[in-house]
């Protein structure tokens, strides 16, 4: 009897020990894949965030051109269409201000101040606040340093 006893004891603590296991193993197995979740969350955010900036970016540049437009197109003061241009570039302005600060709001410092200098020299050109200067001349400066800086603000870390 004494034996009986000492193998249901033993049997008793294998399928103790067997149990402990494989919650042990169970436990292991489901803190692996909520690591692997929150690393693929973590990656799906990065992406998530490069996008938006990437399209503030887009943005950002598609209004710097047609600011540019605009400043090209300025009529010589008391034009036939001096009115017309100034509704259709107040339009563009607002627009390129906003498109401004979502890069501001959404992308890396490195950009502000590029981003600042280049939307000002765009603003001068568009009011012709540059005296005898061309166009493409007055923006060549801070359009460079613009893109320089978004290039690397969307290379690979």
């Amino acid at each position: 009897m004494a034996g009986d006893v000492w193998a249901s004891v033993v049997s008793l603590m294998g399928v103790a020990l067997g149990g402990g296991l494989t919650a042990l193993a169970q436990r292991a197995t489901q803190r692996a894949a909520e690591r692997a979740e929150e690393r693929r969350q973590v990656v799906a955010n990065a992406e998530s965030r490069r996008a938006e900036q990437l399209q503030a970016l887009k943005d950002f540049i598609a209004g710097a051109a047609e600011a540019e437009r605009a400043a090209y197109r300025r009529p010589e003061p008391w034009g036939d269409d001096e009115d017309g241009w100034m509704t259709q570039t107040q339009t563009v302005m607002t627009a390129l201000w906003t498109t401004s600060g979502n890069v501001m709001l959404l992308c890396d410092e490195t950009l502000h101040e590029p981003v600042r200098v280049y939307g000002h020299a765009l603003n001068q050109a568009v009011w012709r606040d540059i005296g005898d200067t061309e166009v493409n001349e007055h923006l060549e400066t801070g359009k460079a340093a613009f893109m320089a800086a978004a290039r690397n603000s969307l290379a690979p870390s």
